[in-house]
C-alpha cells in the first residue's frame, strides 16, 4: 500500500537531513581534525546514494519536495501523489532535527541560535550573499540537480547507477553552495533546522520552498523536452 511509501519518504528524508546538518553541526568545525565544507558536502552525498540503494524501489527516494514536483513536471511522477510525499518528506526532516537537537545540545557550548545547519540569506548568508543572489543560486542549483535526477533515472540511461550520478550532484552543489546558502535546493531539509532555530530561519524559509520549487519544476520541464520520452516514472514499486 502507499503508506509504504510515504513511511519510506519519511525515512529516507530523515537520514538525509541529520546526516548531512549533522556532519555541519557536530563535525564541520571540530577542534583540528573537523571535515569542514568538503566534508559536509560529502554526507548530503552520501545519505542520497545509500537511501536511493535502500528504498529507491519502494518509494523511488525523492526526499525532497523540489526533486518530487520536478519529477512531476516531468511527466515522471503522479501529480496525485505530491502532497503525500511533500508531507513524510517535511515529516522525517523534522523528526531529524529534533533528534539532532537532543545529541548537540548535550555539548555545554551548543547554541542553537548560531545557525544549526539553518539556510539564509543576507546576514544569515555564510559568505554575507544578498537575497537575490541566494535565490538565483538556489533555483539554478535545484534546476541542475532535477535535470540530472530525470537523465540518471530514465528507462535507457545505464542502469544500476542512477543512485551514484544523483548523490555526486549533490556533492557538487554542495561544493559550490555552502558558502552562498548554507545549501538548500531541498525545502523539507531546510525545514527540519528552522523550526528548531526560529526567528530569522522561520522568516527566511519561504526563499528555500520557492527557489527550489521553482527550479526543480524547470529542470524537470527542460529534461522533459530535451528528451521527449518521460520512461521511467520514478515512484517505487507498484502498490495494491
Amino acid at each position: 500500500m502507499d503508506m509504504k511509501k510515504y513511511a519510506a519518504e519519511s525515512i529516507g528524508t530523515f537520514w538525509l537531513t541529520f546526516a548531512g546538518c549533522g556532519s555541519a553541526v557536530i563535525a564541520a568545525a571540530f577542534p583540528q581534525v573537523g571535515i569542514g565544507l568538503v566534508g559536509v558536502s560529502l554526507a548530503f552525498g552520501l545519505s542520497v546514494v545509500t537511501m536511493a540503494y535502500a528504498i529507491g524501489h519502494i518509494s523511488g527516494c525523492h526526499l525532497n519536495p523540489a526533486v518530487t514536483v520536478g519529477l512531476a513536471a516531468g511527466g515522471r511522477f503522479p501529480t496525485g501523489q505530491i502532497l503525500p510525499y511533500v508531507i513524510a518528506q517535511v515529516a522525517g526532516a523534522i523528526v531529524a532535527a529534533w533528534l539532532l537537537y537532543v545529541i548537540a545540545s548535550g555539548a555545554p557550548e551548543f547554541d542553537v541560535t548560531k545557525g544549526f545547519a539553518s539556510n539564509g540569506y543576507d546576514a544569515h548568508s555564510p559568505g554575507q550573499y544578498s537575497m537575490i543572489v541566494c535565490f538565483i543560486t538556489e533555483v539554478v542549483m535545484t534546476m541542475m540537480f532535477l535535470f540530472i535526477i530525470m537523465g540518471a533515472t530514465h528507462g535507457r540511461a545505464p542502469a544500476g547507477f542512477a543512485p551514484l550520478a544523483i548523490g555526486l550532484a549533490l556533492v557538487m552543489i554542495h561544493l559550490v553552495s555552502i558558502p552562498v546558502t548554507n545549501t538548500s535546493v531541498n525545502p523539507a531539509r531546510s525545514t527540519g533546522p528552522a523550526v528548531f532555530v526560529g526567528g530569522w530561519a522561520l522568516a527566511q524559509l519561504w526563499l528555500f520552498w520557492v527557489a527550489p520549487l521553482i527550479g526543480g519544476a524547470l529542470g524537470g520541464v527542460i529534461y522533459r523536452w530535451l528528451s521527449e520520452e518521460p520512461t521511467g516514472v520514478v515512484a517505487g514499486a507498484k502498490t495494491a
